[in-house]
């Protein structure tokens, strides 16, 4: 039996006039606080500064409770900001990871957790984070960085240092597949969230996501059209500001959750709800007019189909497709892809002189790029519309090949995990969903930067979530087959 602290014994031991008093102090107090909320914030904001205070205490105390913290902003809010600033001002994702991160460490420092739970491929991507400290420094010959690259390069790092507390957090196939039930859940909210908001009229759009102005966003101009013309089609945003990140990572997210549909065990019951959020998200995917992040979506697709078990895939995608093809409803969709293959339309015009200036930087700094805080000539600049591209311009050739080297490890790692994961039913969709998201959202980079430009901090997140979900559930897969192997054979 625990005996009670000095606190406790000092309360109780508290004259009943003197506790009383302090009761009533205490609820003044915090009834003032949250008048003042209301005034300020207004009765909506306020009752979510209640309820995120709550939550902030309760994921103090809960590991997985914290990692779920980071999958609800990703999915919902992923450029959110706390409404105050420290020198800079946070955003929810900065107060997640390190919510996350401090548990992590406590656990450790307490000995609640032993035991590092790592993969040798982790070495490599450690390799590679080791050349993004030197080409940062590197570059700072030629520019001095200020607050906000520092905040930023911090926390892509972080990010990355995912990858590693994923897989000693995620140490039981049933954790893995409580995270995947809410990535279905917040990702089918994001994805109604989109539609309703395509859904309104431009003004009324307009004037819903202004309210989370006071939460960092923008406060006019959200809704876009392709082409940023409005005499074309809007595209679809929800709560990422921007069609291409919303379509990316729709993309890959649903990826990871769709061989749930034909899952021998799936992790939400109803197989017809799964195939409804799929539904949902594909339809918003769809409507960000985000070329790339549907090309990802049927790479990804096509990769689950070709597994024994999946291929029931292949007559949906085939009817998707040729609706696609011939619906009058979706000609201007159709007419999208061929400009951009035909290179008629200006976005992809503009990719192409993009990639042209990106090719000219690294001819002059092939091997460690200009870094991350500026270029040292004035004709030249860093930003391309291609995550390998913008990779190579800023820290060179040699950071590619690194970081070509970590994935395909990830990838090589998965691939002869596979043999223990497909006779393992709580393993065997998610081991194909986590390798196909990763997979699209390789695809998506060709032709998009925002999983490697430094202030997408939601969308690096989505990558090295991807990253680490494939090694942590090869590693699950593995230690579940030896651990199997070992049980001795009961005595009859």
């Amino acid at each position: 039996m625990q005996s009670p602290n000095y606190l406790q014994t000092w309360v109780a031991n508290l004259d009943r006039r003197l506790y009383a008093l302090l009761v009533g102090l205490s609820i003044g107090l915090l009834g003032g606080l949250l008048g003042l909320l209301i005034a300020l914030l207004g009765p909506i904001f306020a009752a979510g500064a209640v309820v995120g205070v709550l939550a902030g205490l309760y994921i103090l105390t809960n590991i997985n409770a914290a990692l779920y913290s980071i999958i609800l902003i990703l999915a919902l809010i992923p450029f959110g900001t706390l409404p105050f600033s420290i020198g800079f001002t946070p955003t929810f994702l900065d107060a997640a990871f390190g919510a996350f991160l401090l548990v992590y460490l406590l656990q450790w420092m307490t000995g609640r957790r032993t035991n590092l739970k790592l993969t040798p491929i982790h070495t490599l991507i450690a390799l590679y984070m080791l050349w993004l400290i030197l080409s940062f420094v590197l570059g700072l010959r030629h520019a001095p960085p200020n607050a906000t690259i520092l905040r930023q390069f911090a926390e892509t790092l972080l990010t990355i240092t995912l990858v590693f507390v994923l897989s000693d957090v995620l140490r039981n196939p049933a954790q893995l597949r409580r995270l995947v039930l809410l990535i279905i859940l917040l990702v089918g909210v994001q994805a109604v969230i989109a539609l309703a908001l395509y859904a309104l009229p431009d003004a009324l759009g307009e004037r819903t996501l202004i309210r989370l102005a006071i939460i960092g966003y923008p406060n006019g101009g959200v809704i876009r059209y392709i082409e940023d013309d409005p005499a074309q089609a809007e595209r679809a945003i929800g709560t990422f500001v921007d069609p291409n990140v919303l379509g990316g990572f729709l993309a890959v997210f649903a990826t990871m959750f769709a061989p749930q549909v034909f899952a021998q065990k799936p992790v939400l019951r109803w197989r017809w709800l799964t195939l409804i959020i799929l539904g949902a998200v594909g339809v918003a995917l769809i409507l960000t007019f985000s070329r790339s992040s549907m090309l990802a979506f049927a790479g990804g697709l096509l990769f689950i189909a070709q597994v024994k078990g999946f291929r029931r895939f292949i007559p949906p995608m085939i009817a998707g497709a040729v609706a696609l093809l011939l619906l009058p409803q979706t000609q201007t969709y159709i007419l999208r892809f061929a400009d951009a293959f035909a290179v008629r339309d200006l976005a992809t015009q503009m990719r192409v002189g993009e990639y042209s200036d990106a090719l000219r930087l690294i001819s002059r700094y092939p091997l460690t790029g200009v870094g991350f805080t500026g270029t040292p000539d004035i004709d030249i600049y860093t930003d391309v519309a291609s995550t390998y591209l913008l990779m190579a311009n800023q820290i060179g050739l040699v950071g590619v090949a690194l970081f070509a080297l970590a994935i395909g490890g990830v990838l090589i790692y998965g691939w002869r995990s596979w043999r223990y994961a497909r006779d393992n039913p709580d393993l065997r969709a998610l081991h194909i969903g986590f390798h196909a998201a990763l997979i699209a959202v390789l695809i998506n980079a060709v032709t998009d930067h925002y999983f490697f430009r430094l202030d997408f901090h939601g969308s690096i997140t989505t990558f090295w979530l991807a990253v680490g979900l494939a090694l942590t559930s090869s590693r699950l897969a593995r230690e579940t087959a030896e651990s199997t192997v070992a049980k001795p054979t009961p005595v009859v």
